[in-house]
């Protein structure tokens, strides 16, 4: 069994914040969730070493925890993106820790925009590395950039059994209740897949039908 202190060459912080991060995750999340959060976490790093950044794992690794706690289900009438609820939850536990704003700030960031491509890598290295973490444990992104060795140890401590059915389902049922959050993101896919009779928002049929005369 690895040790779950140093995964992968990967210190994982055992801070106060660190652990009761974990232990809030762990509690209202699923298994699915706790392990792929863990595991963004790791491999962010991974790719944060391999690309030269340097960045508090502290505030990575919140990032990394809280970045799928919008998916629960106390969220599904908020009428917002579930990236924005676990944004929020996120901001909320780290004031309530009298966490410093810049930090706040760059946590909260690195979970709203987790699911935007094309943004996060040129933004501060916890933002680029929580986006960096989950394309690479969801979308299998920059696959090989990660030996085969550090990718086994990490899925011995933290497994992905059914990994790939499991988290679009866990997708679904996050966001089908609030359709309308999906407009202009990935989530539309999701929906597009595995809720009958959902339509997508169309950008050029908002433009066409705004309320501009000309």
């Amino acid at each position: 069994m690895p040790d779950a202190s140093h995964v992968a060459g990967i210190a994982v912080p055992d801070s106060t914040l660190a652990r009761e991060a974990t232990d809030l995750v762990r509690t209202v999340t699923s298994d699915l969730i706790y392990h792929h959060s863990r595991r963004v976490f790791l491999f962010g790093s991974l790719l944060g070493r391999e690309r030269g950044l340097e960045c508090d794992p502290e505030l990575l690794y919140v990032g990394a925890m809280f970045h799928d706690l919008g998916l629960g289900e106390e969220f599904r009438t908020s009428g917002r993106r579930f990236e924005v609820d676990g944004a929020e939850e996120a901001a909320r536990f780290l004031r309530s820790r009298a966490v410093p704003e810049d930090a706040v700030r760059r946590v909260w960031t690195a979970i709203a925009l987790h699911t935007t491509p094309g943004v996060p890598e040129f933004m501060e290295p916890e933002v680029a590395l929580v986006t960096a973490g989950v394309e690479y444990d969801v979308l299998g992104i920059d696959y090989e950039r990660v030996s085969a060795d550090d990718r086994a140890e990490i899925t011995a401590l933290h497994p992905r059994p059914d990994f790939k059915r499991r988290i679009l389902a866990a997708f679904t049922e996050g966001i089908a209740p609030k359709p309308e959050t999906t407009f202009g993101n990935v989530k539309a896919d999701v929906l597009a897949h595995f809720v009958p009779g959902f339509q997508r928002g169309d950008f050029v049929t908002v433009i066409e039908n705004s309320p501009w005369p000309e």
